[in-house]
């Protein structure tokens, strides 16, 4: 049987940035800087709904229900795995993530996850066109902070 399509240095280098940059939006609850990282009409899958079709939904209805309330997301890049299609058009992350989240009283708890996003390449460059966005079994579904959208 033949391995898994393991990304190469290049591509595993810009998936790394790329979760960095990422993760800097969804702490600034920056929806205006994150859009131009995905297709406008890519499929995704989150806690608040099953298939969320394009990216205004997405953002609508995941985004704008997490981002403000929740804090301190990011990337475990060192749990990261980068798969790449030989012909280099098609990648796949695969990627734990963690985060703070606040019950009603204002405490705070861990809120640790896992992200699966799928990305095409075209001549403009890479964009995702698939996330599945979840939170590890256990973790509270809801999360109370209200922290201002930085931009729509």
């Amino acid at each position: 049987m033949a391995s898994l399509p393991t990304a190469n240095t290049d591509i595993t280098q810009f998936f790394r940035q790329w979760l960095e940059t990422f993760a800097d939006y969804v702490r600034e609850v920056d929806y205006a800087s994150a859009r131009p990282l995905f297709h406008p009409d890519a499929l995704a899958f989150g806690t608040h709904n099953d298939v969320i079709p394009g990216l205004d939904q997405w953002v609508a209805t995941q985004w704008d229900n997490v981002w403000p309330k929740t804090t301190d997301f990011r990337f475990v890049l060192d749990q990261i795995a980068i798969l790449a299609s030989r012909d280099g058009t098609m990648a796949t992350v695969i990627a734990p993530w963690t985060s703070t989240g606040y019950h009603p009283d204002g405490s705070a708890f861990p809120r640790p996850g896992r992200a699966t996003m799928v990305f095409s390449r075209d001549r403009d460059g890479w964009l995702c066109v698939h996330s599945h966005m979840s939170l590890n079994r256990g973790v509270p579904q809801t999360s109370h902070a209200n922290r201002p959208v930085k931009a729509w």
